[in-house]
């Protein structure tokens, strides 16, 4: 592989042509993603072990929690930020293959519509995000869950179950859902920045 071919992708790939995108992917890459992976794992790590139903059985445990969680938080929203990735580099995999300069990404039209393409496609990602964390996990988590043992044959089809820390997991959901608001945010003000370069407002880098 020839040095060009690594200094162009190095410029192409790693670095977005807006200023808002060089700061999207400094919020993105830093603060979400050391978020879910300290914090997350912090709140979320031993959930399984101290989610405790009535009777405290290991099988009510089990099958509750797996009723309580169709799928972990840490997995979905690292499966999120994998995704919503996914556009952008495209994008960058593709200017860099064809050695595009990084002040040739705004000037040129094709290029340009191919960017904006893949920071709407971004935001489409990220809201369908968002309405699936809703609907998994909601707004809010509850100290009691009621599980529908009926699949297990028991007596009692419902029972009460603790869900441990649900304080700081509702504010880790609020945290997410923060986050998710302003990747959009700055989508939408990214491509507001590229119409500017475009109509001649800001000088292109």
């Amino acid at each position: 592989m020839s040095p060009s071919y690594v200094r162009s992708f190095s410029e192409g790939c790693l670095r977005p042509p807006t200023v808002i995108g060089q700061f999207h992917t400094l919020f993105f890459g830093s603060v979400r993603m050391f978020f879910l992976g300290v914090l997350g794992f912090a709140v979320y790590g031993n959930e399984a072990l101290h989610f405790t139903c009535d009777p405290d059985k290991r099988e009510v445990n089990l099958f509750c929690y797996n009723q309580f969680r169709p799928i972990t938080p840490q997995v979905f929203w690292a499966l999120q930020l994998v995704i919503v990735l996914v556009p952008g580099a495209f994008f960058h995999l593709y200017a860099a293959c064809k050695s595009i300069k990084e002040e040739d990404n705004l000037q040129k039209s094709f290029y340009t519509g191919f960017y904006i393409f893949s920071v709407f496609l971004r935001i489409i990602l990220e809201a369908v995000a968002f309405w699936l964390q809703i609907q998994l996990f909601g707004f809010k988590v509850n100290a009691i869950y009621m599980c529908n043992m009926g699949a297990l044959e028991k007596k009692f089809n419902v029972t009460r179950c603790m869900v441990p820390e649900h304080f700081e997991k509702t504010i880790f959901l609020i945290a997410m859902y923060t986050f998710t608001v302003i990747t959009v945010f700055l989508c939408v003000a990214e491509i507001f920045e590229i119409t500017c370069r475009r109509l001649g407002f800001f000088k292109t880098q």
